[in-house]
């Protein structure tokens, strides 16, 4: 019996409170009939170097026009516009110097900015929701790296009045949690990837978000994870054991898709079309 006990301390228990750890939503789970749709082109349809760059209203009505899901980044600016732009500075996509977030903008001083070699403006998430008219299905991530999830409310309400399919997801496990607190019906994702290996955060945190360990307060409908780090465990568990869908981000061939189709149900990708 002492060795059964010290068996169970030893390995059984450690092993359910990790699967208790990573799961994600399973009562009440929404309608994730959206990923029928299963290529999301990363940013829209972008090339940029061109005329259509990364998250612009151009890049995105190409990925309409060919008919994929857009995945897409969101911050919200000083004066409360939820405006579409990947990065938290302005430097790499509008050559503008300086520590300046985005948050830190007006949405009118953002308007003096271009993207890229384009005359594209970085634009409001609110016009990107009608010019897309529900024709293809998003993937909204909410850009918030702290505990300051003060963004949400406003994007949710832009969200609440769009009649198209769309999810949410985002790197920060609060983020979730705000929604699954405050609008529960609506599609969450957990995005991932192994930060340790990228030099990201501190190894405390670090090791939570890239094994998924706040699962167990997020509660997300899908894991969307860095497609060179498919092997993760946690990942593995909620797709086949909690069967929950597994985004592939962000996928760069056509190659790399199909040999990732056993591991994976859906694929954001860029630089080709599938």
């Amino acid at each position: 019996m002492k060795k059964l006990k010290h068996f169970a301390e030893a390995v059984i228990t450690p092993c359910a409170l990790y699967l208790l750890a990573v799961m994600p939503r399973m009562a009440h789970r929404p309608d994730t009939s959206l990923f029928d749709q299963k290529y999301f082109a990363h940013r829209g349809l972008h090339d940029n170097t061109g005329d259509a760059p990364e998250n612009s209203m151009a890049a995105f009505r190409k990925a309409v026009e060919a008919g994929y899901g857009i995945e897409l980044d969101v911050h919200v600016t000083r004066d409360g516009i939820p405006v579409v732009f990947h990065d938290h500075t302005p430097e790499r996509m509008c050559g503008v110097s300086g520590t300046r977030q985005i948050r830190d903008y007006t949405y009118a001083e953002l308007q003096a900015f271009r993207l890229g070699n384009s005359n594209e403006r970085i634009p409001r998430l609110e016009d990107v929701l009608l010019m897309v008219q529900g024709r293809v299905p998003l993937i909204v991530e909410i850009k918030s790296e702290d505990a300051d999830i003060s963004l949400c409310a406003p994007i949710d309400e832009l969200l609440r009045a769009y009649d198209g399919a769309y999810c949410i997801e985002s790197f920060n496990p609060v983020v979730l949690l705000w929604f699954r607190r405050y609008h529960r019906e609506v599609v969450r994702g957990q995005l991932a990837s192994d930060l340790h290996k990228n030099g990201e955060y501190n190894s405390f945190l670090s090791f939570f978000l890239t094994h998924l360990l706040f699962n167990f307060l997020a509660k997300p409908d899908f894991i969307a994870y860095d497609r060179e780090y498919e092997r993760e465990p946690g990942r593995r568990i909620c797709r086949r054991l909690y069967r929950i869908p597994s985004a592939a981000w962000t996928v760069r061939s056509r190659e790399e898709a199909e040999k990732l189709q056993k591991e994976f149900d859906l694929f954001i990708f860029e630089g080709f079309r599938p």
